[in-house]
């Protein structure tokens, strides 16, 4: 067994690491996005996560710091068609997307119609892999809404196909967001793929309870009043 001192970050500055800083709000002004940004750089997170249209203003504004910019394809429903998917992976890396977090097609995880589910994550990671450096792509699985067997299924049809990060939600979806016991079946069930934590996670002892069950990332909008609260 992993010893726990590896797993739980002792510092503020190493707890942060694990955020993606974010904000999907559609609402969201240039003026929350400055901020945003700037909030990323302050707290020294991974990342800070955007919709689209704010890739090229946080690519410009975290440019020359250590924090990447992240963004989303088929958000937050998963319905696009997969070159559609495809499409706009390519466009948020070309505005300077670092990662690419996408949402799975729901309707063939449910109906475990694997094939559909391939050619949806395929098309979106050829984009990705094709880059140089490679661009990490992550699938949303919005874990809350499935049963342990479709975790399961769609988790290890995400790793044979290559994916980077499996990531529990949306954060948008009715049937809630991230759930340890999810996040222990899909490391369990994928274990070439990092894990990806997101959806409803607001408090420091939840993110470091992901943390402790395995997961590589936080994604969260609450991230500075969890790394405010964190006393090591």
């Amino acid at each position: 067994m992993v010893e726990l001192e590896r797993l739980i970050p002792q510092t503020k500055e190493k707890l942060a690491k694990y955020f993606d800083h974010t904000i999907l709000d559609c609402m969201a002004t240039e003026a929350d996005i400055r901020r945003h940004c700037q909030e990323a750089v302050d707290y020294g997170f991974y990342a800070a996560c955007v919709q689209p249209r704010w890739v090229s203003l946080c690519a410009d504004i975290l440019h020359g710091t250590d924090v990447k910019v992240v963004s989303v394809a088929g958000f937050p429903y998963g319905t696009n068609l997969p070159k559609v998917k495809a499409f706009e992976a390519e466009a948020v890396i070309m505005d300077g997307a670092d990662e690419v977090d996408m949402v799975a097609d729901f309707a063939s995880v449910l109906a475990g119609d694997a094939d559909t589910l391939r050619r949806d994550f395929e098309a979106v990671l050829k984009v990705c892999h094709s880059m140089r450096p490679q661009v990490p792509l992550k699938v949303i699985i919005e874990s809350a809404a499935l049963n342990d067997e479709q975790i399961r299924f769609v988790s290890r049809l995400a790793q044979q196909a290559g994916v980077d990060f499996l990531k529990t939600s949306t954060g948008f979806h009715k049937a809630g967001g991230a759930c340890l016991d999810d996040v222990r079946l899909m490391i369990e069930s994928a274990p070439n793929c990092q894990v990806k934590a997101s959806g409803g996670i607001k408090t420091t002892a939840q993110a470091l309870a992901f943390i402790e069950a395995g997961a590589s990332r936080i994604g969260a909008s609450a991230s500075v009043e969890m790394i405010e609260q964190f006393n090591p």
